[in-house]
């Protein structure tokens, strides 16, 4: 291919990507119901899985060299159409320069890479899968990643006693749609591997919307007005995990950090 075909190809495809990424997300159907638990609230129990780059960067973004060079394609970084309606995180202007900085040096700050739990909503999305375990006055969602849990408590005017690394979940059904307030949340998580971030001030409110029986449409409606000029959200649909035999497995990731984060304070060897 000629190298001024290869250039406009490579616009177009760019050109189409920003449009898909900036259209916004389809509307959950009408008309579909989940089955129903004994107290007749839609069941979403099982074991779901995000299927999209969004634990990289949750905008658009071109596919890119990794963090290590030498794993070559093994952990470059994959194009993404990003799952920010309209396209673009409305960062105030000391916030966007913070995420530049967190983007510059991830691999030293991502809390994922110290093994420390995801937070709300990044579990949801990162390429692991989690459970929904539901009763009449509690739902658990227990996630594979760094064994996280966290109870959304239904109904309920609890108060937090602290903020917690998973925030402090309250839960109510609206029709169909499962919709999960998250507050209380630790400032040191972050929403992906780009550096994007929150404050302590940060409210996720979630809906999770059985669109057929093994896919959710999930929406994660972003307000922290310390970081953001105005509320923000991204959506995806969740997918089932079929597998013969499925379950979650047990991944403790604190033994691949412990060097990571403590090789420094190791006793030297005698001479």
């Amino acid at each position: 291919m000629r190298p001024r075909h290869a250039a406009l190809l490579a616009t177009v495809l760019a050109a189409s990507s920003l449009l898909l990424a900036c259209a916004p997300a389809p509307p959950a159907p009408q008309g579909y119901r989940a089955p129903r638990t004994p107290g007749g609230a839609p069941d979403l129990s099982g074991i779901w899985q995000a299927n999209n780059t969004a634990h990289w960067d949750i905008r658009a973004h071109e596919a890119r060299q990794g963090p290590v060079p030498a794993l070559g394609a093994a952990f470059s970084v994959p194009p993404g159409l990003g799952v920010v309606e309209g396209g673009e995180i409305p960062y105030l202007p000391d916030a966007l320069a913070k995420q530049q900085a967190n983007a510059s040096r991830w691999m030293t700050l991502d809390p994922e890479v110290k093994c420390f739990m995801p937070g709300v909503p990044r579990a949801t999305y990162m390429p692991y899968p989690f459970q929904i375990v539901q009763s009449a006055d509690t739902m658990l969602m227990t996630y594979e990643f760094a064994s996280a849990s966290r109870l959304v408590r239904m109904n309920s005017a609890e108060k937090s006693p602290a903020p917690a690394w998973m925030g402090w979940s309250i839960g109510r059904w609206d029709g169909e749609s499962l919709v999960v307030e998250v507050t209380d949340h630790m400032e040191e998580t972050w929403f992906d591997r780009a550096g994007n971030h929150h404050s302590d001030a940060l409210k996720v409110t979630e809906r999770y919307t059985a669109l057929d029986a093994n896919t959710l449409h999930y929406e994660a409606a972003i307000d922290d007005p310390k970081v953001f000029s105005r509320p923000w959200k991204m959506s995806m649909p969740l997918y089932r995990r079929r597998d013969a035999d499925m379950q979650l497995m047990e991944y403790k990731c604190v033994p691949f950090a412990e060097e990571l984060m403590y090789g420094h304070l190791r006793k030297p060897a005698a001479k």
